[in-house]
Parts: structure tokens; sequence; C-alpha cells
């Protein structure tokens, strides 16, 4: 890989570090001279979800809504070349995504240069697709924790890529009905009233239970003469269940996915949506992304589940994003705070400080042959004026309760 990115331009903004530590980038700032020859991925969870279909796309219908600006000018400032957005409603024809790229990206807000993605990317959610069964066992059928992957209708809190580099869709892999019984070793969930294991779910529903709460994509992203796999999901949180601990079980094995899929010899396994079988080929080069829902240390999720990546062999976890403003939100925030595990620089979302406080749910990962030059979560001190992008931790936030993470890689 000596020619991975060696030729690329890069735009980045000068001064996003110093603004990730609380000063101001100066509008239409220059690339600076130590990051040409880098790409930056990030992922975002941006919270661009909405309540009712059709409604991201009214809202991004005009340039006039408050927390997708800000959304817009969080991705202007930070310059990604390559973003993963989680919690971005699908709709088949692609209008929001194309309307958030017009009315928003396009626009410059604050000062903030405007940004322009000329690729991008969705495909189905699992997300408000009904299943047809009762998969909660409340005695019911319909709603959405009986779809395929929670939400109100299909499509909700789905993803969308963009990139400043072609996708080779062609190449492109989905695996949003890969079935979770066809996985080794799964984590199915025992229903604990009754003597039987892993019987949560009934034969029938396991014929046709998917993994993948969103979907897993493997984008061939071709930089220069290279190609780079950029594997996006958002697994489950894993809370909102029972003792049988189900969306924590599958949170795990949608994290071990990509942990499998990475490794020639246990991804024999993995089959897409159109049938092809196996995952990457040795020597590959990839970028795992996403909200995983899953701190190393705290939280909810299953130990170990979050180090099925950072632990693995084939994954560069060296340099973990972090943020001053991070260190300074749990100070000040307190509560389960106070008694994590994880160093409080890394997290990349404020969530509720009773419990389970702020957390490292959001990963930029490359492959081991990618050298990491530099990463940050977007997380501005409360005396920067880009605070107000973030807030407090207080509901609504004016952007998102997770930051936008972004990692610099070099050849």
């Amino acid at each position: 890989m000596t020619s991975l990115f060696r030729r690329t331009t890069v735009l980045l903004a000068s001064t996003v570090v110093a603004a990730t530590l609380g000063t101001v980038p100066t509008a239409g700032a220059t690339p600076a001279a130590d990051a040409a020859g880098t790409v930056r991925f990030a992922t975002f969870n941006a919270s661009l979800n909405r309540s009712v279909e059709g409604e991201l796309v009214a809202d991004l219908s005009t340039p006039d809504d408050a927390q997708a600006a800000n959304v817009a000018e969080i991705i202007q400032r930070t310059r990604p070349q390559v973003l993963l957005v989680n919690e971005f409603d699908y709709d088949a024809a692609g209008e929001a995504r194309q309307l958030f790229q017009d009315n928003y990206l396009s626009v410059p807000h604050n000062g903030a240069d405007p940004i322009d993605y000329p690729y991008s990317y969705a495909a189905p959610s699992n997300t408000g697709v009904p299943s047809g069964f009762d998969l909660n066992n409340d005695g019911t059928v319909g709603g959405p924790d009986d779809a395929f992957g929670f939400g109100f209708f299909p499509g909700q809190f789905g993803m969308a890529v963009y990139s400043m580099f072609p996708i080779d869709t062609a190449a492109v892999r989905t695996f949003q009905t890969f079935l979770w019984k066809d996985m080794p070793g799964a984590l199915l969930p025992d229903d604990p009233a009754t003597p039987e294991p892993a019987d949560w779910y009934s034969p029938a529903e396991l014929e046709v239970f998917r993994l993948s709460s969103k979907s897993h994509w493997d984008l061939p992203v071709q930089v220069d003469a290279q190609t780079v796999h950029f594997l996006v999901s958002h697994p489950t949180p894993p809370v909102f269940d029972g003792e049988e601990d189900r969306n924590g079980r599958r949170n795990y094995d949608e994290i071990g996915f990509w942990a499998d899929y990475v490794s020639p010899l246990r991804s024999r396994y993995v089959y897409d949506d159109a049938g092809g079988r196996g995952g990457l080929p040795a020597g590959a080069s990839f970028v795992i992304a996403g909200d995983q829902n899953s701190d190393p240390l705290d939280g909810d999720s299953l130990p170990g589940a979050a180090q099925q990546l950072l632990d693995h062999p084939r994954v560069n976890d060296s340099r973990p994003p972090d943020s001053v403003g991070a260190i300074q939100a749990a100070r000040l925030q307190g509560g389960a705070n106070d008694a994590h595990e994880s160093p409080d620089r890394h997290d990349t979302a404020d969530f509720d400080d009773v419990a389970p406080g702020n957390l490292r749910v959001d990963y930029v990962l490359p492959s081991a042959d990618l050298g990491i030059r530099r990463s940050a979560v977007f997380w501005p001190v409360p005396r920067s004026p880009l605070y107000r992008l973030v807030g407090d931790g207080s509901f609504p936030a004016p952007s998102s309760d997770h930051r936008l993470v972004w990692v610099d890689l070099r050849p």
C-alpha cells in the first residue's frame, strides 16, 4: 500500500484541532501543510431522524432547519472527505440525501466554507420493516419493536455516506438480510421463563430474523488507484429489553460481524444480499466506521463487545480520537461519569448523566496497514464560540447527542 493516498489533494481546515480545543477556525482557512497526503474519514450520528415518514425530506427542502444547519456547520468545520452519517432517514428516491447537500452542506454557515461531496450512497435499512412476528414477546404483533430493526416506519434511523472520492457502486456489498442464526456462535437470547436454551425467538422467527438492526455495508472507495473498503453500520443500543438481553446480545454480534468479515478464515460463513460469499481478502485496506453503541469499559453493552474490533490484529486503534471538550463535559456533568473507567477524553456521546453517562461509542477504525496521522472528536469546550453547536447535554441538543469523530490516514 505504499502509494495509498500519495497523490491525494486534501482540503482540510487548518485549525480544526484548535476548534476542538475551543478556538475559532478562520473562515476560508487553507489546508495545513503537514496534512498533505492524508485522507480524513469520519463518522457522525447526526440525529437527522424524524418521527414521521417524509418529515426529513420536508425539513431539508428549505435551508431553515436549525438542527440540520448546525449539523452541516460541524461537517464544514471538520471537513471530512469520506463521511458516514448515522440516523439519517432513508428514502428510496434519495431526496433527503441530495437536499442535505444542496440546502445545507453547499451553503456557508457562520463563516464556515461550503463543502461538496460529488458521491453519496444509501440503501434500505431494517428499521421499521415489519417482521410479521411478535419479536418482543408482548402478546401482540406490530409496531416498532416487532420490526426487523426498531423503527416507526421503514428507513427511520437509516444511514448515508458522503464522499469526495468515487464509490465503486458495482462492487458494493450489503448485508441487510443476513440471518442472525447463520453466524457461528451467535448469542441468540434465551427466554428466562423456560428451561430451553436460546429460545426467546421461535424457530419460525429465527428463519427470518436479521442480524443487522439497520444494515452492514461494504463500500469500496477509490482513492487514487487504491481501494479502501468503508465498512459501515449502526448496531442496536444494548438496552430497552429484559433479562433475555436480546438487544445487548444483538449489539455484540453486530459488532462481531465486522471482526469476522475482516478475518479471511472466520468470514467463510458470510453471505451478502446478492448471494456473494466470504469477507475481505487478506491485505485489503478498510476503515470500520459507525455508532457501535458500545464503550470498551462503561455502559450497558456486553463485556468485550467493542474489544472485538479494538483488539483485532488487523485493526489500528493506536491513536484513539479525543477532545478536551469531552473531559470538561464529564467533570461538569458528574453523575455516572465520575465512576467511569474509560478515559473521559475518548468520549464521543453526551448521554444522560444518571445512566449511562458520556461514552465512547462512535468509531473510525482503519486497517493496520493505514497509518493514523491525526484524530479527534469535535467537542468544543464551553468557552469556545463553537460550543453552541453541541451544547451542554440538555435536550434537545443543538445538533446531536453524539459528536463527529474523524481520523486522518496516510500510507
